[in-house]
């Protein structure tokens, strides 16, 4: 008698995908708790005992546009120079990661457009009550600075002069000379900004004060604002995992699923859009890339980005679209060429005709497609990062959120949504071993791409 139960290899299959699923719920549900829990921590303000303990050097500065070594000497007489006031208003933050005491740029106190070398000099009373003082650098300057005191260099962040390297700054700590205490001295900080940057109305030079501290003291506020730079980024750091992660579930289960083009492709494209936010962490941890390479993989790199994306989810279909990997493809060439030249129009021609085909291939998806729901979901989530200033500034969803006073822009709230769908929508497409044979039978009728409608 034959029997007409399943097969014995239907439920190993069924299962394998079950736990799949539910591994990548867990998995997904522990990373939100540590992620939040960590912007938890970095977002709280420094401890008062801390600030009442240290000086925060706002209020007037000597300002001064240009260059002169000669400036950062005691003795220059800056009574002629202009005055730019660094105490911010209560509450204050910047707009990326939240810094606190954040005020305007030089761009915002009568220097609107200026870029290169601008100097701050303030004279500072160094107490007499403890033996070793530190200097806590400012943790925002665009785009870099050199910090002297009475004319001597203690550091700074990048590297100035005829061919400056500049690097994201991020805290950092001086320590004063031993005969600074019970002083009275000359700080000067000499910054820099890139020419052809694009700035906003504030932009420019010194955002937020340096902060003056004996050394205890310092080492814990130093500790503080680690802490809160580091939850400024940390999602930059965490989302990149798991997209690798993704990865390494679909070359494990590979060979088994039923949509193996899609998977080669999104693969490359998950890579590619990993190592596009690892920058972000990249760049504001570390001193291992400067803001140039920084900005030039940022406007290229997500040029072969979108194309690997959009021959991904060609290839979701069956019957995969001609006309849309060529279009893909000439695409990339004007996004390519925009971003070498700087050019608005071919970017625009290469962002707009993506985001167009990209409309093309949900409708095929979720006209015909299979697991519609599930791939339609995942695409449109993958769609709204990478086109958020076509389809959500539009709207007036905001680019960024405070939670726990720390920022989080909306691309890393979707990816925290779109990488969790794409790794169920991969282990979804794992087959039955009953099944393989027909389904790769019917992939080798189909392999050949259709020109399209």
């Amino acid at each position: 008698m034959t029997s007409n139960g399943p097969s014995p290899a239907a439920p190993s299959a069924d299962a394998t995908q079950r736990n799949l699923v539910i591994g990548i719920l867990v998995a997904t549900l522990v990373t939100w708790v540590a992620v939040i829990a960590d912007l938890k921590t970095g977002g709280r303000p420094d401890p008062e005992p801390l600030r009442a303990a240290s000086t925060l050097l706002d209020g007037p500065w000597r300002f001064h546009t240009g260059d002169d070594p000669r400036w950062a000497a005691a003795a220059t007489d800056d009574s002629g120079w202009e005055t730019i006031d660094l105490t911010a208003l209560p509450g204050s933050h910047d707009g990326d990661v939240g810094l606190p005491d954040y005020v305007g740029g030089w761009m915002a106190h009568g220097y609107p457009g200026y870029h290169g070398y601008a100097w701050y000099r303030r004279a500072v009373t160094v107490p007499a009550d403890a033996t070793a003082w530190e200097v806590l650098g400012p943790t925002l300057v665009e785009d870099g600075y050199e910090l002297y005191w009475n004319g001597r260099l203690l550091g700074g962040s990048g590297r100035l002069g005829p061919d400056p390297r500049l690097v994201g700054t991020r805290p950092l700590r001086f320590a004063l000379p031993a005969d600074a205490a019970g002083s009275r001295g000359v700080l000067a900080i000499r910054t820099y900004m890139r020419p052809g940057t694009g700035a906003s109305a504030d932009g420019g030079g010194m955002h937020t004060p340096p902060i003056l501290a004996p050394r205890p003291v310092a080492d814990a506020l130093h500790r503080a604002q680690w802490r809160r730079t580091l939850a400024g980024y940390i999602v930059d750091a965490i989302e990149p995992a798991a997209m690798l992660a993704v990865i390494g579930l679909a070359l494990a289960y590979g060979r088994r699923s039923g949509r193996k083009g899609f998977l080669v492709f999104a693969c490359l494209a998950l890579a590619l859009t990993a190592a596009r936010r690892l920058n972000n962490a990249i760049v504001s941890w570390t001193d291992l890339q400067d803001l140039d390479t920084y900005a030039w993989l940022a406007s290229v790199m997500w040029v072969p980005t979108m194309a690997a994306w959009l021959l991904a989810w060609n290839r979701w279909c069956l019957r995969p679209w001609r006309s849309i990997d060529g279009a893909a493809i000439v695409l990339a060439m004007a996004g390519i060429i925009g971003a070498l030249t700087d050019s608005a129009g071919w970017t625009s021609v290469c962002r707009l005709g993506s985001l167009a085909l990209f409309v093309v291939i949900g409708a095929r998806i979720v006209r015909s497609g299979p697991m519609r729901v599930l791939a339609g979901l995942t695409l449109a989530s993958m769609v709204a990062a990478q086109f958020g200033a076509e389809l959500l500034d539009t709207i007036g969803v905001p680019g960024i959120w405070f939670p726990f006073g720390i920022g989080v822009s909306r691309t890393q709230y979707i990816y925290a949504i779109a990488v969790p769908l794409l790794a169920i929508l991969i282990a979804r497409t794992v087959l039955p071993r009953a099944t393989r044979g027909r389904v790769v039978q019917r992939e080798r009728k189909s392999a050949t791409p259709a020109v399209g409608p």
